[in-house]
């Protein structure tokens, strides 16, 4: 009994360690109209991410002006004691 699960647990580590070591083949070439719809959708992606930095830095720029500690006229004191 001992010897079959042994046989067993070499089995499978024979088998997990060929498994890591396979290799996939590799993918198939893009046609111009692959990579053309790509560039494309890279082109709206970045668009849109663009989009939403400046609104974002916009109500970053709106709730600074708001918030009353940055509109504080006084200039920080320098005294030594």
């Amino acid at each position: 009994m001992k010897a079959l699960l042994a046989a067993i647990a070499a089995g499978l580590m024979i088998g997990t360690i060929a498994a890591s070591h396979a290799k996939l083949p590799a993918p198939p070439a893009k046609t111009d109209a692959e990579k053309a719809a790509a560039a494309e959708k890279a082109a709206a992606a970045k668009a849109k991410d663009a989009e939403l930095l400046g609104k974002a830095q916009d109500r970053a720029v709106a709730n600074y002006k708001k918030s009353p500690s940055s509109m504080s006229s006084k200039a920080p004191a320098n005294s030594k004691k």
